[in-house]
Parts: C-alpha cells; structure tokens; sequence
C-alpha cells in the first residue's frame, strides 16, 4: 500500500461555498428545523441503542436475506434517501457519494480504492429502505457497553433513559471491555457504517483493509476527531487512523449544493466496481 499523504488543510478540499460554511454544528435552537430533525433523531438513537438493541440488529441485518442487488443498483436506491442526522445536507444521499469520491479522486487520483470507497462509504444507509428506523442507521457511532464519551454528540442531554446507563456492567470507562482489546471486539452502536462493513467482507470484497476501516468507522467521530477511546485501540487501530482522518476530510468537506453530473461519471465508477466488488452483492 502506498504511503498516505496528508493534505495541511483541509479547507483546501472545499468548494468557495462551503470555506464559508461551518460544518456538524449541533445546537438546540428550536426553531431551525434541520437542527430540530437531527436532535430528535439522536434522542431517540441514545435511548434505544444498547448492547442487547445492538447485538440483536447485528444478528438479524448480517443474516443478508433482503435479497441480491449490484453496488450500482443499491446507489440507485439512495436517490430518495435524506440523512435525518446530518446538519450540513438535506440532499440525497448518493449526490454525497458522488460528491466524497470526486473529491479523493483530484487529491489521490493513483489510489482508486480510495475513490470507490469514497463513493460507497453509506450505501449502509438502504437498510432504511427495508424499514429500519433511521436512528438506527445514520449518525454518529461510539461503543456500546462503557461510558459514553463527553464528545459524543449531545451527550449530556440524550442519554438519561439509556437503559446501559444505570446498568453496572456497562457504565464505568472500560465498560465489558479490557484495555487496547481492538476495536474489532468492540460493540459499536448499530448503523450503516457495521451494516455495510459485514456486507462487503461477506462477499469477500477485494478492497484493501484500509478501505474497510474507512468503511466501518468513518461516522466514529469521538474517535478519529475528538481522540476518545483510544484505551480501547490496538497497534492496528492506530495505524488504520490516519486514513479515517484523512477519509473524513473529504467526507465533511465535499458537502455543498453543488450536484456532480453524476451520468458521466458511471462508466469510471463501474470499472472499480467490477474490479474490487463485482456481481450481485447479498444484502
């Protein structure tokens, strides 16, 4: 694998739209409904997810019995998905995909499984289209099973009827957990980061382990922004970080507006498809 190349800023990424623009700003003014529909929908994601919520959803989403559909297919699908947590869009989610993967493409144009990465990191979201609450899907991860750390978000004001909270064996730092255990012994809170990341090992996807740490923690924002749990990471863990740092960049700021003419660009991201994960995908 090549050597990785931090960009020193980030804003570099940015379109003049969004060198303006603050992004993942939570706040609980009322009368903005963007804020309003993201608040709501993480009170509900801290209420209800806890290890037996999670442990049960893993169980039953990793049985892939929703049926067979290509990547293509399932990125059809998200034309008609909103993320009801995301503060910084209120646009379909596959426009963000597009937007992410042209991004890495100009900065790492030699890596092309950064690119397809960038273009496939929430295609988890279609769990949504199978009913599951999107609280349940979108969002923020952090662990289950130890103290919610202070960064995650809304932390001190959504979690009070978290049934994990007042339970003792999941309430203390360390939780159900031991000191630098991994974060692949580590139950995350059930979205479309885990959903996806089982899907693709499941069908024995070529992409690079890098890509698959992207995958499946690129929404752990107390983790690769904020620097929480770091307790809980091996030497593997910190090695993938910078990548997930460096995913983020392009991830947070790709975000405007402006729609990629996305018809022009399938032919490319087809061939990456065929190349790192070809055929009918079980889901």
């Amino acid at each position: 694998m090549e050597d990785l190349i931090i960009m020193s800023n980030p804003s570099e990424l940015c379109c003049t739209e969004n060198k303006e623009k603050k992004f993942r700003e939570y706040n609980v003014n009322k009368g903005d409904y963007i804020q309003k529909r993201v608040r709501e929908t993480y009170k509900k994601m801290h209420t209800n997810q806890t290890v037996e919520f999670a442990l049960n959803r893993k169980a039953s989403w990793t049985k892939f019995d929703k049926g067979g559909m290509t990547i293509m297919e399932v990125l059809e699908k998200l034309n008609g998905v909103v993320d009801e947590a995301d503060p910084d869009l209120d646009i379909p989610n596959n426009f963000h995909g597009f937007q992410t993967a042209e991004k890495i493409r100009k900065a790492h144009p030699e890596l092309d499984w950064f690119h397809l990465t960038g273009l496939i990191h929430d295609l988890g979201k279609v769990m949504i289209l199978f009913g599951e609450p999107q609280w349940a899907v979108v969002g923020d991860t952090y662990p289950l099973g130890c103290y919610f750390a202070d960064s995650v978000v809304y932390q001190n004001i959504t979690f009070n009827e978290n049934l994990d909270m007042k339970d003792t064996r999941y309430n203390t730092k360390i939780g159900m957990y031991t000191e630098k255990c991994g974060l692949e012994n580590v139950l995350m809170s059930w979205g479309h980061d885990e959903y996806l990341y089982h899907v693709l090992v499941n069908h024995k996807s070529s992409l690079p382990d890098e890509a698959l740490y992207i995958i499946r923690f690129h929404s752990f924002y107390p983790w690769h922004t904020s620097g929480d749990y770091n307790y809980l990471c091996n030497n593997k863990d910190m090695a993938m970080l910078p990548w997930v740092k460096e995913f983020s960049k392009f991830d947070l700021y790709s975000k405007s507006k402006d729609i990629p003419d996305v018809k022009s660009l399938l032919p490319y991201y087809q061939t990456l498809i065929d190349k790192y994960i070809p055929g009918v995908v079980q889901w």
